[in-house]
């Protein structure tokens, strides 16, 4: 009995003395800390603390962002490589650490291996404007290693003069050679409506004004485009556009405006203890010249700037940009407001029917969770003529890209809101 006893006391202690001594793995992960996390796939890789990088969605973004400077936790490595697995779809995600600069810390860096082939459906945009109406896109992508296929249907009225209806196809490689440099190749072909304003600024038996071509049924465009990866925020863009449409008057004709295309890009995220701020600036021209067979000479310049600052569940974000074309350019190149993004809430045909060859404008957001509120203001005009500055103010609820918002047009005599709902990407 007493022997059956002291076998007893005895597997206890050896219970307790196993159950109170810490994992010695953990003892000596729990010394280091995260100095930053790496995620890397198919031909990317993007540092977490300094890059910028859509293709992570913001909230596991942040989660993956929150490692870094707390201390080395191998389960919640384990559960965000499920995570990233489940996000995007992959075969595999591994991490492994590497040393880090500073004595006691680590470099993370997960590993994303893609499925050789995949296919996914996209819906780049969707939005309803009681003033304007449906518009929307949708896309089906299918990706072998490096190259990806994208056949897509669109329907906009929202972002130009004209709502064009049709389809396009895109070849891109994001790896030619080395994944500093990408290529893409796009076909688009649309039909073209018009709004009654605008056929009565161009009426059938006239010449259009000097600095633009007249209405026209259909274009096509035909796009390659290189990218270079100078730096990691910096990306520069070249290649050519070949655009061609049928006119509808003042005589039935096939117009072509060939131009040369150049784009600079800079993107950086800065991130601190409290706060997070982005910053996305660019600037685009496209410069169509006989030597290139273009029936138009113009040159068209803008230029983009968006910054925002997070703090918690704030968000506060200002966009601004400015252009102007030189030259006589389409209609489908002369700019537009009173979109989803400028001067919201304005009718755009109601501000210039044929758009303007200058503009600027600015937008000014802040949000709080879901609730967001925003400023607009902004011209559009031709050069020589006088630019009548417009404001807008707005409010609803915004998550990630899928918004709800009421815009109201800021006039002397009338308020009179509209209602935006939908997902622009």
């Amino acid at each position: 009995m007493r022997s059956a006893w002291l076998a007893c006391v005895l597997f206890g202690s050896l219970l307790h003395a196993s159950a109170s001594s810490p994992d010695p793995e953990a003892n000596v992960n729990s010394r280091y800390t995260v100095e930053t996390v790496i995620v890397s796939g198919d031909g990317w890789s993007t540092n977490l603390a300094s890059d910028r990088d859509d293709k992570i969605s913001s909230g596991l973004r942040r989660e993956i962002v929150a490692l870094i400077g707390a201390k080395l936790n191998p389960s919640a490595l384990d559960d965000l490589a499920r995570r990233l697995r489940k996000e995007f779809q992959a075969r595999t995600v591994t991490h492994r650490l590497l040393r880090g600069d500073s004595p006691d810390s680590v470099r993370v860096v997960f590993e994303v291996r893609l499925k050789p082939t995949r296919f996914d459906v996209s819906v780049p945009k969707f939005l309803y404007n009681t003033g304007q109406g449906w518009s929307g896109t949708v896309e089906g992508t299918a990706t072998v290693h490096h190259n990806a296929f994208t056949l897509g249907l669109a329907s906009d009225g929202d972002e130009l003069i004209e709502r064009y209806t049709g389809w396009r196809a895109r070849y891109e490689n994001t790896r030619l050679g080395t994944d500093r440099v990408h290529f893409s190749f796009q076909y688009e072909s649309y039909h073209d409506q018009w709004n009654n304003a605008t056929r009565e600024e161009l009426p059938f038996d006239a010449a259009p004004p000097a600095e633009t071509t007249g209405i026209y049924r259909s274009r096509d465009n035909l796009e390659p485009v290189v990218s270079f990866l100078i730096a990691r925020p910096l990306t520069v863009s070249v290649g050519t556009s070949f655009q061609r449409f049928d006119e509808q008057f003042p005589t039935a004709s096939t117009e072509a405006a060939n131009a040369v295309i150049a784009a600079i890009r800079y993107q950086t995220r800065l991130e601190g203890s409290d706060d997070r701020q982005d910053l996305d600036a660019g600037y685009d021209l496209r410069a169509a010249n006989r030597t290139l067979g273009s029936d138009f000479v113009y040159a068209r310049h803008h230029w983009e700037v968006r910054y925002a600052l997070t703090r918690g569940k704030q968000v506060l974000e200002d966009d601004f940009q400015g252009g102007f074309i030189s030259g006589q350019a389409p209609l489908f190149e002369r700019y537009a407001a009173g979109t989803s993004s400028l001067l919201r809430g304005w009718n755009k045909y109601e501000i210039v029917p044929l758009g303007g060859n200058r503009i600027v404008g600015n937008s000014v957001e802040y949000r709080y969770g879901i609730f967001q509120v925003f400023y607009d203001t902004g011209a559009i005009w031709d050069g020589g003529q006088a630019a009548i500055p417009r404001h807008s103010l707005g409010a609803g609820l915004r998550q990630n890209s899928f918004f709800l918002a009421v815009a109201f047009p800021v006039r002397e005599s009338r308020a009179d809101p509209v209602f935006m709902v939908g997902m622009n990407y």
